[in-house]
């Protein structure tokens, strides 16, 4: 099913994968993958299985197997809530109507949301890896299982970084798919009123070809569609802080990545930079959605440099304390410690 999938787009037989209702299409592919593991459940409970963890659109039919069978649902939210994203999402075309075109939250069918909730009800246990995650499922209608928040691990730090600045504009960095979910018409508001005293590089697809805002702004600014992953790295080390200014993260897998490489962040209370950063030490949290604040971080950092070289090491060692290791025992000990 995924190779159709993937030889389908390669070949242009979009109708084929077309989102929700193409045979091979991502929740067509999944759907599939879930049947099947619906299926095999009742021999595995036969085998001594006791659990099955399943991940968001992809879990419905093996959680209702599972419950004929006394197998428990463990549960993995990537991402918030989508009546919350919604809900905040849709404040943003208020304020940017220009930028609308680059939001992609609303395309789901009522289909595919009742399967949604119908996971989370399903769910023995979630589990969600920033607290941002578990603050967006109060607006959950129904009860639902325990929430667990483990934080994703960080790439292995590198062990040299410099700092030097003299007198040259500040670098600035985004990496990331191009849509105002990321908060970027507020980011390139807040560079554009910073002018001369701040250079700003754009890694990552265009959303849409059809947003005039994004097209305009790209063109003010040095822009990378694709770079393979070392080289994000790398252009992360190049530059003196990340700006990820996003209203809307389950993780935001980038700060973890930047702060790695000794280039520490600019995020938002809608990320799970809360778990990871404190805010002056080893990083910086701003309100989302609001230019301003982001504004004034950065011009801040602009007349006090080496608060860039001190949070920039001090992300080194944040990131040095929570390797992906750490990640994967954190959630093994958590399952093996619940209730079968």
């Amino acid at each position: 099913m995924e190779l159709v999938r993937l030889l389908s787009n390669r070949l242009g037989f979009n109708h084929l994968t077309k989102h929700e209702v193409g045979k091979y299409s991502v929740d067509g592919v999944y759907h599939h993958a879930d049947k099947l593991v619906a299926k095999s459940l009742k021999k595995s409970a036969k085998n001594g299985i006791n659990a099955i963890y399943a991940y968001e659109d992809g879990a419905c039919d093996s959680f209702k197997a599972a419950k004929d069978v006394n197998i428990a649902c463990l549960y993995d939210l990537p991402i918030g809530y989508y009546k919350t994203a919604r809900t905040l999402l849709s404040e943003e075309i208020e304020k940017w109507p220009e930028w609308k075109a680059t939001l992609h939250g609303f395309k789901d069918s009522p289909k595919k949301l009742k399967r949604k909730d119908e996971e989370l009800a399903l769910a023995d246990h979630i589990f969600v890896a920033s607290s941002f995650t578990k603050k967006t499922l109060e607006d959950y209608a129904g009860k639902l299982g325990p929430i667990h928040v483990i934080p994703y691990g960080f790439p292995k730090p590198v062990e040299n970084r410099n700092y030097h600045f003299n007198n040259r504009p500040i670098k600035l960095l985004f990496v990331g798919g191009l849509s105002q979910r990321k908060g970027i018409a507020n980011m390139f508001k807040a560079v554009e009123n910073l002018q001369s005293q701040v250079e700003l590089t754009v890694v990552g697809r265009k959303s849409t070809e059809d947003c005039e805002a994004l097209n305009s702004a790209l063109q003010k600014h040095r822009w990378i569609p694709s770079l393979p992953h070392d080289q994000v790295l790398k252009t992360m080390r190049e530059h003196d802080v990340l700006l990820f200014p996003s209203l809307f993260e389950g993780f935001g897998l980038v700060i973890t990545e930047a702060m790695s490489q000794g280039t520490p962040v600019i995020t938002t209370n809608r990320t799970a930079g809360p778990d990871l950063i404190t805010h002056g030490v080893n990083g910086w949290i701003v309100e989302a959605g609001s230019t301003k604040a982001l504004q004034n971080c950065i011009a801040d950092l602009v007349q006090t440099t080496n608060k860039i070289k001190e949070a920039g090491k001090a992300a080194l060692k944040t990131a040095s304390q929570r390797p992906w290791e750490l990640y994967g025992k954190e959630l093994a000990e958590k399952i093996k410690s619940l209730k079968p």
